[in-house]
């Protein structure tokens, strides 16, 4: 180690560094203590590139938009090596290289992408004297680019985009903003934020200093309160998404528990949706991206109440509690705390917002308090420091790290896992230096307490590989374990650098804070429950390593305020080819692949053999279960293994889901060792309580977790309204006179049969994988009469069922009532199976019902009548996006164009049908096409993952933490 330098100032830490310098160089002894890092070999060989240890290859990357099959994005002939998959090169290919496509400045290649940003690092180190040689500069410059091009980690995305550019380099996913009681202040927010949504990041504030709508302005009228505010940062955040990206703003807002229109706030998404479903029933566009979403209110950001320890004491002693002025502070009202703490778990239900976030947990770990408190988060909820200032993010795949001596025994390679979080902590340590920042606020703010997230990713992977349960104490002690040894690393690397090119500019201020911080870090790893031979290794180390952070940190301070966080790491994880992202267990246990060349294959993941070995099952015995996994997508029954295992193989999603506190277990697991705060989005059930979310977030808190969110599936869209349309009130009763006796006319139906031969048409679908049959009669010259539907493969109960509903529906056809009166009520409901389905009119569908109405909306009703509905068909959709309209241009419509479309009126009657005969054989359906492992899960298991379509390529986003990412192209929707 070096000498460390005092706590002053930047400028005078680098003008002392350097007069040190000179006068040590004219001293002969100068030469025994060298200023900079030694950096240690890791991977790479002397004399060797790390660019000449691999196989490279050319190959063609051709993405399509599958529901079009329109060309997003194409460049042919670009270099990988050969070990990375066709998914990682298509994202990395189109989203990172930078330079028109097609012409010479395009990179073409992955060593052009790492050069480009593993160069200006080196450089950006050298200048700010880092290193303690040109040898050791080449020897970091080798080491970043062999954990890059074997995919060991990765920066965000943010680095890859701008980093060795032309443009600003900026370097930061995640950005804090504050807004004060000042118009000025809040319009300043308005175009801070658009110009981060502008570059692709997302930003989040607290709103908590702005006056409540039941307190006076100085002129004496009543203010507009927070909730007014957020429509205009709404409206903004929708207007850039539009116009400027593919993505969605990603934005987080924040009111404190007592802020007096903390009861609307925690309301405002929920009346949003209620206008949702009321505007679709209604026949209007309301799907994400559609022409009328538009005017609905607040779908931009994620909301967050921050709660704190007195609200939540009164919260369990049943007291009430006091909402205070922003102007003075005092108390203007008060309200029972179990009942806001309903509406909050109520509003989370109904709409999965707002979530919650913990204010003393989060400040009792606030390394700077001295220099304010942490009051908000970024959009994710993973970073949380000071108001105005950025992080940026980091992510290490542990897969990489997971070692096997060949007989079955494995261990976490924690030596080696050490020693690359040096090296990234101090790449990204050196960003900063670089980099540039949104608003000068934020620039400042980051430069002088150098806020730093590095995270993991494959967790989930990992920890099924040594089986281990995701919910089990062995599974989160190893987590629990690695991230502890992450962090401490990371500080000592922090304090270390502190030594060489001086601690943060706002150390001297927060230096007890700071160190107090470090302690409780170590006093948690010291107190953690060690379980089996793969964590207590690792919990050791992270011992030592904790151990010089209080050593080196009580000597040289630390150069970064902040370490560590866990990310998402939506498309950087798929970068480094991870299987999980982020904390997160795994999706399903059978995965998609795209092929090299073209095409798409299912394989049961490479994680699921090496869990089978660890627990001592023969190489017979893991193929059997693997050849069960890949038919039925689950281990249940699974020939020859134990019941007690069945526990390893559980998923996010599918016939054993993992529990909602297993979830949250987890993440208490993983808290105490993080600077900031874990991006995670706890899944429940559709069939959850009220109660089991009230109960989620009060052992958030008692657990010591800094924040939580829960998602209830399918509560965005098809929930049953919470008000039903009023119903016509009674007339009044008559006045008691008499009155002529009049004769009353009873008017009744007559049903209309259909004849003995009519024409009908038998169509063959798929919903979420369930096959089925449906004929629809009709009568000769005059629409609709009778549908019979028969589901393949199924129960005796459904088949009875779906025969009954034929036979109602049917009836009821031929009593008179409009085909359009079916389609209104039966679309949009929703139930299992649901999802894709193999016809191009209707790609997705909310249950089998659902299917059937607005397949016969396309097949009997008249253009004007559906669209008012809100149903068109592939080519009418298509027609929209060339021209803006649905109507064709012409009389004639080419019907013949469209999948399974009938004519209005056939121009001779088709074979009959007769009533109660089985279907008549159709073509047989097309086969079920995946476009990512959501929808392959989706077409396994029956599944509909309530997650929105890619705006880039269409297909189905994934959950990657609090955010969505595309597996086809790379998008998310929040921070990368």
């Amino acid at each position: 180690m070096t000498e460390t330098t005092s706590g002053s100032a930047r400028g005078s830490r680098a003008k002392g560094a350097k007069a040190d310098a000179a006068a040590k160089a004219d001293k002969p002894e100068a030469t025994e203590a060298v200023k900079g890092l030694r950096i240690e070999r890791i991977h790479t060989t002397p004399g060797v590139h790390p660019y000449d240890e691999v196989v490279w290859e050319r190959r063609d990357v051709v993405m399509t938009n599958w529901r079009d099959g329109s060309i997003n994005f194409e460049q042919r002939g670009v270099e990988f090596p050969d070990s990375w998959s066709v998914n990682a090169v298509n994202i990395v290919t189109s989203k990172y290289f930078r330079g028109a496509v097609g012409s010479p400045q395009r990179e073409n290649s992955l060593r052009q992408l790492i050069d480009r940003v593993v160069k200006t690092y080196r450089a950006a180190g050298e200048k700010h004297e880092y290193f303690a040689s040109p040898a050791d500069a080449e020897i970091f410059e080798h080491e970043l680019a062999h954990a890059l091009l074997h995919q060991i980690f990765s920066f965000n995305s943010p680095v890859w985009f701008n980093v060795g550019t032309t443009q600003p380099q900026q370097v930061s996913a995640c950005f804090i903003l504050s807004v004060d009681d000042s118009m000025e202040s809040i319009l300043d927010w308005y175009k801070e934020e658009g110009m981060i949504f502008k570059g692709g990041s997302g930003a989040g504030l607290n709103l908590s200093r702005i006056r409540s709508s039941k307190e006076l302005l100085s002129s004496g009228g009543n203010a507009s309160g927070p909730v007014s505010f957020m429509r205009g940062a709404d409206a903004s955040a929708g207007t850039i998404k539009s116009g400027g990206a593919t993505r969605r703003a990603a934005k987080m807002v924040v009111l404190d528990v007592d802020h007096p229109d903390v009861e609307a706030f925690i309301e405002t998404k929920v009346k949003e949706e209620e206008k949702i479903r009321a505007l679709r029933d209604a026949g209007f566009d309301m799907d994400l991206g559609g022409d009328d979403i538009t005017s609905v209110q607040y779908q931009n950001a994620n909301n967050s109440i921050r709660v704190n320890d007195e609200f939540m004491t009164a919260y369990e002693k049943g007291e009430k509690y006091g909402l205070r002025s922003r102007m003075t502070g005092e108390v203007i009202e008060e309200v029972e705390a179990r009942g806001l703490f309903r509406k909050l778990a109520e509003a989370a239900w109904a709409c999965a917002d707002p979530g919650i976030q913990y204010d003393d947990t989060i400040n009792h770990w606030h390394t700077s308090p001295e220099s304010g408190r942490i009051t908000a988060s970024n959009p994710c909820s993973e970073y949380m420091h000071l108001d105005n200032s950025s992080c940026n993010l980091a992510s290490l795949n542990l897969m990489k790290f997971l070692r096997d001596d060949g007989q079955g025994h494995q261990h976490f390679d924690a030596g080696r896992f050490a020693k690359v979080v040096e090296l990234v902590i101090t790449a990204m340590d050196i960003s900063i230096c670089f980099a540039d920042f949104p608003t000068q606020k934020i620039g400042e703010t980051t430069r002088a307490f150098r806020q730093l997230g590095i995270g993991y990713a494959n967790l989930g992977a990992l920890l099924m590989a040594t089986g281990h349960a995701y919910d089990s104490d062995g599974g989160r002690a190893l987590a629990g374990a690695i991230t502890s040894l992450m962090t401490g690393t990371s500080y000592r690397r922090s304090a270390e650098l502190a030594g060489v090119v001086g601690p943060y500019d706002g150390y001297a201020r927060n230096a007890d804070a700071h160190q107090r911080v470090m302690r409780q870090h170590a006093e948690a790893n010291e107190a953690a429950h060690r379980v089996d031979d793969l964590d207590t290794p690792v919990w050791a180390a992270a011992s030592e390593a904790w151990q010089d952070v209080l050593r080196f940190g009580g000597t040289s301070g630390f150069r970064n305020a902040q370490a560590s966080v866990l990310a998402p790491t939506g498309t950087i994880g798929l970068m480094m080819d991870c299987d999980t992202t982020g904390v997160e267990p795994d999706l399903a246990l059978v995965k998609f692949k795209k092929l090299v060349g073209g095409g798409s294959m299912q394989i049961v993941n490479n994680t699921v053999p090496k869990a089978l070995k660890r627990l001592g099952y023969q190489v017979e015995q893991v193929e059997a279960i693997v050849a069960h996994i890949a038919e039925h997508g689950n281990v249940i029954d699974a020939p020859g293994l134990r019941p007690e295992h069945y526990e390893v193989f559980d998923c996010a999603m599918g016939e054993r889901a993992i529990s909602p506190m297993g979830h949250v277990r987890m993440m208490a697991a993983a808290q105490p060792f993080l600077s900031g705060a874990i991006s995670k989005t706890v899944n429940m059930p559709e069939t959850a309580s009220v109660e089991e979310i009230e109960e989620i977030y009060h052992q958030g808190w008692k657990l010591g977790i800094k924040a939580l969110a829960i998602y209830r599936d399918n509560c965005k869209v098809g929930q049953p309204l919470s008000a039903k349309k009023k119903e016509a009130e009674p007339a009044a009763a008559p006045a008691a006179v008499e009155a002529p006796v009049q004769k009353v006319v009873e008017y009744r139906p007559v049903r209309k049969r259909l004849p003995k031969g009519r024409p009908g048409i038998t169509t063959s679908f798929t919903v979420g994988g369930a096959e089925g049959y449906m004929t629809a009669n009709s009568y000769p010259d005059d629409g609709l009469g009778e549908v019979f539907l028969k589901m393949s493969k199924q129960g005796s109960t459904l088949a009875g069922m779906m025969d009954a509903f034929s036979i109602a529906v049917s009836v009821g056809m031929q009593y008179g009532v409009p085909l359009e009166t079916y389609v209104s009520k039966f679309t949009n409901m929703r139930f299992e199976p649901a999802g894709l389905t193999d016809d191009p009119d209707v790609r997705m569908a909310q249950s089998i019902v659902d299917y059937i109405f607005r397949r016969l909306a396309l097949d009997f009703l008249p253009f004007e009548t559906r669209s008012a509905l809100g149903i068109h068909s592939a080519e009418e959709r298509q027609r929209h996006l060339d021209t803006g309209s649905y109507e064709p241009e012409g009389e004639d419509v080419d019907v013949e164009g469209l999948a399974q479309s009938a004519p209005l009126q056939p121009q001779a009657p088709l074979p009959a049908a007769p009533v109660g005969a089985p279907p008549v054989a159709a073509a047989a359906p097309a086969p079920k096409e995946a476009h990512n492992s959501t929808e392959l899960m989706e077409i396994q298991l029956g599944l509909n993952a309530d997650a929105p379509l890619c705006f880039s390529c269409g297909t189905k986003m994934r959950r990657a933490g609090s955010c969505y990412v595309c597996e086809g192209c790379g998008s998310t929707s929040g921070c990368s």
